[in-house]
């Protein structure tokens, strides 16, 4: 039987600020990428969302992000790689010492948003989150054939290939940028048909029509997305329709 992860960006409400519904979300996904300040996500959150994982048997993953919560950690930034280092490290080992609190542990690492499309392309800014990924042991989220699985290989860090459910992609494999017609897909039955597709037969249709192959482990949906409990829901029974075993992977 094939096995997939279906993972999602939780934990991302901020004070009084609330984004997405995450107690709805928990029951259907087997990992959960918990913000871990910098973009989203206070202490309080952190720690109600580790609490959550571990009641409903989801993996964690932190999902460490640019100092970026003006803008939710989706403007890219020229970071030095000392300082990038440093803040990646922080944010990664306050969410674990947040998840032993709550009797789980930090599984895996996935970048966030501008950090998360940088390190697809940029492999100097891939090494630094490898390094910190080799450092504390854990494996790495992220785009297959980019610059971060290159970088996790050269330092013998496991890497995990996804695929995006609903988002867009480019001809070349990457991510279509948001605000572009195509980069955000909305629709349950037509994300879920598309899930099944990349997992089953390995393929997905970039917005210009080109079949891309790909081979995820995990699949995202983002719990920013309108609408993303339904289409969580429409993947997780469709892949259950199809054969599908969901199931963390780390």
């Amino acid at each position: 039987m094939v096995t997939v992860d279906l993972n999602s960006d939780l934990g991302e409400s901020f004070g009084a600020w609330t984004m997405g519904d995450d107690a709805a979300m928990f029951p259907l996904v087997t990992s959960a990428n918990l913000a871990c300040g910098f973009h989203a996500g206070d202490p309080a959150t952190m720690l109600a969302s580790c609490r959550a994982a571990a009641r409903h048997g989801v993996a964690i993953t932190a999902h460490p992000a640019y100092r970026d919560l003006a803008g939710f950690g989706r403007r890219d930034m020229e970071v030095p790689a000392e300082h990038l280092h440093a803040d990646v490290l922080y944010q990664v080992s306050a969410l674990a010492g947040i998840a032993a609190h709550a009797g789980a542990a930090v599984r895996s690492l996935k970048p966030h948003g501008a950090l998360y499309n940088r390190i697809a392309v940029d492999l100097e800014v891939a090494e630094v989150v490898a390094d910190v990924a080799r450092g504390l042991g854990l494996p790495v989220l992220g785009l297959p054939g980019s610059a971060i699985e290159t970088a996790c290989r050269a330092v013998d860090v496991r890497f995990v290939p996804e695929a995006f459910v609903d988002r867009g992609y480019l001809a070349d494999g990457t991510l279509a940028p948001r605000g572009l017609s195509g980069a955000l897909l909305t629709d349950p039955e037509q994300v879920a048909e598309r899930a099944v597709r990349m997992v089953v037969e390995g393929v997905v249709v970039a917005i210009d029509g080109t079949e891309l192959t790909v081979h995820p482990e995990s699949l995202c949906v983002h719990g920013d997305t309108p609408g993303a409990v339904a289409i969580a829901r429409a993947v997780r029974a469709a892949l259950d329709a199809a054969g599908v075993e969901v199931a963390a992977v780390v």
